[in-house]
């Protein structure tokens, strides 16, 4: 046995080595640096919902689903790259207190957002072109 395992080997061994997973109801820093990308990337995805069904209706001029779309598009990238690293940070698996699934949930939920943003700023330039053309 070496010099280096005969000592590790009651270090290891020690209870107050060996990592603690936190309570369920504490609010550790990973955990809330999950929860805000998630609140982020959730307030992308539904103004995005919001701007991909009134995308196709005739805008009056005040380019509601065109901001909208704009405002989807900034705050769902904002939570894809958060829960990005949280999940790249997070030093244990799920239940650890770390936020490693709010992280995912937030990578998720600005997925989607960021599709839902892009697909309503497409639909509103279609709609804003057609508008512009004379008709008949």
């Amino acid at each position: 046995m070496s010099v280096t395992f005969a000592l590790a080997a009651p270090a290891a061994a020690h209870a107050s080595v060996q990592p603690i997973a936190a309570s369920v109801y504490a609010m550790t820093p990973g955990r809330l640096g999950a929860s805000m990308a998630a609140l982020i990337g959730l307030t992308g995805l539904v103004i995005g919902g919001l701007a991909l069904a009134r995308a196709r209706r005739t805008d009056t001029g005040t380019g509601t689903a065109r901001s909208r779309a704009l405002v989807a598009l900034v705050a769902s990238p904002i939570s894809v790259a958060l829960g990005g690293l949280v999940v790249a940070t997070a030093d244990g698996g799920l239940g650890t207190g770390n936020g490693l699934g709010g992280g995912i949930v937030a990578v998720l939920v600005g997925l989607i957002g960021t599709v839902l943003g892009g697909l309503a700023l497409a639909r509103s330039r279609r709609t804003a072109v057609a508008a512009d053309r004379p008709t008949g």
